[in-house]
């Protein structure tokens, strides 16, 4: 069975593969190694034998290690971008409260789909020239609509489009980065999503005001 990727990830773990589905077996073994060790951690001979083949058979499909870590990030790129699209939807109710709410899906997909994060921007110069590039521009694209649908709104300079889309960026992929590493503490009243909330809002009010 072909996991869906466009709705949301891939459901139990398979210890094997239909004939003809070999690919998508060896992907579905690379996030899910991603996720539990890191990058470090996962090799082609690991995926071979997470998927039950021998350590030839990933070569049937893929050239290296690094080909197959640009599949997983292009397929995450492709689902990210997609969800961020669908949490800016269109810029609904206005551009201010849709572009925060694009921060909160960030950091949901991130904590959500730790493998594919982690491919996506392990080592994004290596990614360079693959298809990967070409989805990974589209999502941060969708960012930049968005900021320029706050600039614009709000009377700011059009100017600083590209860099309040950067600012909110690093800042969402900082706060992902530190919630997965578990360095926000619950217990102490720690929560990623309302750092991410305040810092969007004091990025967004300091482009609006810096003419």
């Amino acid at each position: 069975m072909k996991r869906n990727w466009k709705h949301g990830g891939f459901g139990p773990e398979r210890r094997g593969y239909h004939h003809g589905g070999l690919k998508e077996a060896l992907v579905e073994a690379a996030r899910a190694l991603m996720a539990e060790h890191g990058p470090g951690g996962f090799t082609l001979a690991e995926a071979a034998k997470r998927v039950g083949v021998t350590g030839a058979a990933p070569y049937r499909h893929f050239a290296d290690r690094q080909d197959l870590m640009g599949e997983l990030a292009r397929r995450g790129f492709d689902l990210f971008g997609e969800r961020l699209a669908g949490a800016w939807d269109d810029g609904r109710p206005e551009p201010r409260v849709a572009l925060k709410r694009m921060g909160r899906a960030y950091l949901n997909f991130a904590t959500a789909e730790p493998g594919l994060y982690t491919a996506m921007f392990d080592n994004a110069h290596s990614l360079q020239g693959r298809a990967v590039h070409f989805v990974a521009n589209k999502a941060f694209d969708g960012l930049t609509r968005a900021a320029a649908g706050v600039i614009l709104t709000g009377g700011g300079d059009p100017a600083d489009i590209r860099r309040l889309a950067l600012e909110i960026w690093a800042l969402a992929h900082g706060t992902a980065m530190l919630t997965l590493a578990g360095h926000f503490d619950p217990a102490r009243g720690d929560d990623p999503a309302a750092i991410l909330d305040r810092g969007a809002e004091a990025l967004i009010a300091t482009a609006l005001h810096r003419k």
